[in-house]
C-alpha cells in the first residue's frame, strides 16, 4: 500500500470513528482523496508531504478541464484540506497546500421545483395499499417540513411528537432541529402508523419500513417517488430533494422571511438559502410578464379616442 493510501485510510478511520461522519460523507471523501492522490502520483510525487500548492492548483485545473464540476472540486479541496489538517496534527505534514486554493465556479443552476398544484396532484390518493400509504406519508412529511432524504430515512418513532405537530430531525454534522408538521402530513403519518403495526418488524424503531419490515432505503424512496409521479401523470422527473426545494420556494414566496427558511432547512450559511430568492424572483417575473401591459410581446394598441 502506498504512503498516499496509508494516510487516506487512517484519515477515513478518523472520520468514521472519532467524528462519526455518515457513510455517504466517508465514501465521497475516499473517492476525492484517491483521485487527487492518483494525480499526484502521476506527477512522480510519492507522499502527501511532497505536494506543493502549485501541485494542488495544477491537479484541480486539470480535473476541471476533464469535466469535473466546480462544486465537486470544491468538495474535493475540502477533503484535501481536512486530510492535511489531520496529518499536520500527527506530524506527518508541515503545511496544508490546499488552504488558499479555490475551486473554479460553475454557472449556478436553479433547483427544480413543483408548483403547489403539482404537489397537490402528486399527493392526492385514495389509499388502501399499505405501501402507497407509507409513500404518501413520507412525501407529505418531506414537503411539509423540508426534510432531506437522509433525514427522512433515519427518522425514528421517538422523533415524532404529533400531539404538538412536531418532528425532530438529525441533519448534516449530526445537528438536530425541531420542525413543525402540517395537518395533511400528520393525517398521512397517522394512517401509515396504523398499517405499520401489522407489518413484520413493527417493533423496529424506524418510522418508515419496507414491505419486509426493514428501515426503508434511500434508493427505495427515490424509486417510489418516481413511480408515484408517473402514476399521477406528472410530466416531471421527480426526485426527493425536489420536495425540499418546493417547500423552501413556496415558504419564501409566501412569507419572504429568508432567515426563517434558513432555520427550517438547517442551512449553516444563509448564502445557501439565498438561491431560493432567485426562484421567488422568477415567479414574480412570470407574473409581471403575464400581467403588465408593457411587458407583453404584442401589447394591444390603445383604442382611438
Amino acid at each position: 500500500m502506498s504512503s498516499f493510501e496509508l494516510a487516506i485510510e487512517s484519515y477515513l478511520e478518523e472520520l468514521r470513528v472519532a467524528r462519526r461522519c455518515s457513510p455517504h460523507t466517508v465514501s465521497n471523501y475516499a473517492r476525492d482523496l484517491r483521485s487527487v492522490a492518483g494525480s499526484a502520483q502521476a506527477r512522480n510525487l510519492s507522499d502527501w508531504d511532497q505536494v506543493e500548492p502549485a501541485d494542488v492548483r495544477s491537479i484541480i485545473a486539470e480535473q476541471h478541464r476533464e469535466g469535473i464540476s466546480g462544486r465537486s472540486l470544491a468538495r474535493r479541496l475540502s477533503a484535501v484540506r481536512g486530510l492535511y489538517n489531520y496529518l499536520i496534527k500527527l506530524g506527518q505534514a508541515k503545511i496544508n497546500p490546499a488552504i488558499d486554493i479555490l475551486a473554479p465556479k460553475d454557472k449556478k443552476s436553479l433547483p427544480a421545483t413543483l408548483n403547489p398544484d403539482e404537489v397537490s396532484r402528486l399527493l392526492k390518493q385514495n389509499i388502501s395499499d399499505p405501501m402507497v400509504c407509507r409513500d404518501i406519508a413520507m412525501f407529505e412529511l418531506m414537503y411539509s417540513s423540508g426534510l432531506r432524504l437522509a433525514e427522512l430515512v433515519s427518522l425514528n418513532l421517538a422523533d415524532l411528537d404529533l400531539s404538538v405537530e412536531q418532528v425532530r430531525v438529525t441533519g448534516k454534522g449530526g445537528k438536530t432541529r425541531d420542525l413543525p408538521v402540517g395537518k395533511p402530513a400528520i393525517d398521512a403519518i397517522n394512517k401509515w402508523l396504523g398499517f405499520r403495526r401489522s407489518l413484520p418488524g413493527a417493533d423496529d424503531s424506524a418510522v418508515f419500513l419496507s414491505s419486509r419490515g426493514k428501515r426503508i432505503a434511500p434508493r427505495t424512496v427515490q424509486m417510489r417517488l418516481k413511480k408515484l409521479a408517473e402514476s399521477q401523470g406528472l410530466k416531471r422527473d421527480c426526485y426527493p430533494h425536489m420536495l425540499r426545494h418546493s417547500f423552501a420556494s413556496h415558504m419564501l414566496e409566501s412569507s419572504g422571511d429568508l432567515r426563517a427558511v434558513q432555520e427550517l432547512l438547517g442551512h449553516k450559511d444563509i448564502s445557501t438559502t439565498q438561491i431560493y430568492t432567485h426562484l421567488d424572483f422568477q415567479h414574480l417575473a412570470r407574473v409581471y410578464d403575464e400581467s403588465h401591459p408593457r411587458a407583453r410581446s404584442n401589447p394591444q394598441a390603445p383604442e382611438k379616442g
